[in-house]
């Protein structure tokens, strides 16, 4: 792609150098040369990398002065390996201070993940409903069907969500259904007949359009002022209104915390009936790994009735700046990866030619499948809103360059393990025999216990190494142990 821009260029300055254009316009053309190559680059790099998603791949769903729900492209969609998650999708939901996501429901499960913000969760069932004050890092199921509206409590601080949906319908896709209507979107009631909806409420249909259904021509006289200053709104302008903080506080007045602060003195049996529904906070639980470098927070479905059902795991790295999540792969779960805050980078082990756009057929071809035991590094530098995907079993690691915020959600997790590949603690290279550590690198078994004593910190470690003064006064040996994964690193 490059070269044929450089080429086009030289062809053109060739063509106004005879006619003698003025230097004016060389420099010009030389301005838009190297931002055409700047911007190639980056397209080849991301189409390059079939594992990151930068933020430019969301699609806005709806958006207006109040915040905006956006949607992250098809996984399945962007390459074949990643066609087991054919059925997750997702959503980042933002918005402004004092305001209210109307009542919905969906036919897809969601889990909820608040990454800034303070925010009012109101759950209904045909009997009673549910309402939770959520801050950063809570997490909540939101089953299937639930009609659901989410409020901005704050009085100066936006709401983000990050949503992971998980149809129930169609594979993929995913609809929602809306309570009220408006000019823009119209009530689900609208779709009934006016026979059905009479008999239903046993009422008149004039009473009923009026209390529950607005003719799209019509809108309510306290909302018409507010549209008269809204020229260029979106579709579903009105999915995402304004609220009083009088409004907020009645809200909130029932409104159940997450279960960080539940009461010691509760009953075990009241406990796990909560947990059945109730959010809980990643960032207030025991960190799994742990250091001066970073920490790693993880909740499995093994731990939670909510998780349990959708065989997803919820985890919450925090990395230091200069720090480095040392490499590891996961045994059974996939794990999408968005970045919440800071910026890093991330490099993941996998095999060559995974970056082409693949058809999908049945038959394989022999000499495509040779090629693709080649190892290859996948690289992609991280800044807020990037989402990145670890397919189960690819080694990879992240770099901190400030300090890195990570919220990962992982599918197919029941019964995963994490294994390290460097490291004091959990390391599964350390676990290798010694003859069969003879057997599998070219180094000595000694010279692989070696190298492997020589990182003392686990889980998270400086990014910068060591051992390089020390190494350096030694004499030079030839030493590549663990060629053929940590040498593409």
């Amino acid at each position: 792609m490059n070269k044929l821009i450089k080429n086009k260029f030289l062809k053109i300055i060739q063509i106004i150098m005879a006619i003698k254009a003025p230097f004016q316009l060389l420099m010009l053309l030389g301005i838009f040369f190297l931002a055409s190559v700047c911007v190639s680059s980056r397209s080849d790099h991301d189409q390059e990398n079939p594992f990151f998603f930068n933020a430019n791949r969301f699609q806005t769903l709806f958006e207006n002065e109040n915040g905006h729900i956006r949607l992250l492209q098809r996984f399945d969609k962007r390459s074949k390996i990643f066609e087991n998650l054919q059925n997750y999708r997702l959503l980042e939901y933002h918005s402004k201070p004092h305001t209210l996501f109307l009542p919905q429901h969906n036919d897809a499960d969601f889990i909820l993940a608040v990454l800034s913000g303070k925010a009012i969760l109101t759950v209904l069932n045909p009997n009673d409903r549910n309402s939770f004050n959520l801050e950063r890092g809570d997490t909540i199921k939101l089953p299937a069907g639930s009609i659901a509206y989410l409020a901005n409590r704050a009085d100066n601080e936006d709401l983000r969500v990050l949503d992971l949906a998980i149809p129930v319908n169609r594979p993929g896709q995913f609809q929602s259904f809306s309570l009220s209507g408006n000019q823009n979107q119209q009530s689900f009631f609208s779709g009934f007949s006016k026979n059905i909806l009479e008999a239903a409420f046993n009422s008149n249909y004039e009473e009923i359009e009026r209390v529950l259904i607005e003719e799209q021509e019509q809108e309510p006289r306290h909302r018409r002022g507010l549209r008269d200053r809204r020229h260029k709104q979106s579709q579903e302008a009105n999915v995402i209104v304004k609220v009083s903080r009088e409004q907020i506080e009645e809200l909130s007045r029932h409104a159940k915390s997450s279960s960080r602060r539940s009461a010691s003195s509760e009953s075990a049996s009241r406990r796990s009936a909560s947990s059945e529904s109730a959010p809980f906070n990643l960032r207030s639980r025991e960190p799994i790994y742990s250091n001066e470098f970073g920490n790693f927070f993880e909740i499995t479905p093994e731990k939670n009735p909510q998780l349990q059902d959708l065989d997803i795991l919820v985890n919450y790295a925090e990395i230091r700046e200069g720090s480095l999540l040392l490499p590891h792969f996961n045994s059974r779960a996939t794990v999408i990866v968005a970045v919440e805050e800071g910026k890093g980078e991330f490099e993941l082990v996998g095999q060559r030619n995974e970056n082409q756009q693949e058809q999908r057929e049945y038959e394989e071809d022999e000499q495509e499948e040779e090629r693709s035991q080649q190892v290859q590094r996948y690289r992609a530098r991280l800044t807020p809103g990037d989402v990145y995907v670890i397919p189960a079993g690819y080694p990879n690691v992240v770099k901190a360059s400030s300090d890195l915020s990570l919220l990962g959600f992982g599918i197919n997790a029941e019964n995963n393990q994490r294994s390290f590949l460097a490291g004091e603690e959990d390391n599964v290279i350390s676990q290798i025999q010694r003859p069969v550590k003879e057997l599998a690198f070219p180094g000595s078994a000694q010279d692989v216990e070696s190298l492997l004593k020589n990182q003392r910190q686990s889980y998270f470690a400086n990014a910068q190494p060591q051992q390089r003064e020390r190494e350096e006064g030694r004499s030079q040996r030839k030493r590549e142990p663990i060629s053929s994964i940590s040498g593409t690193f």
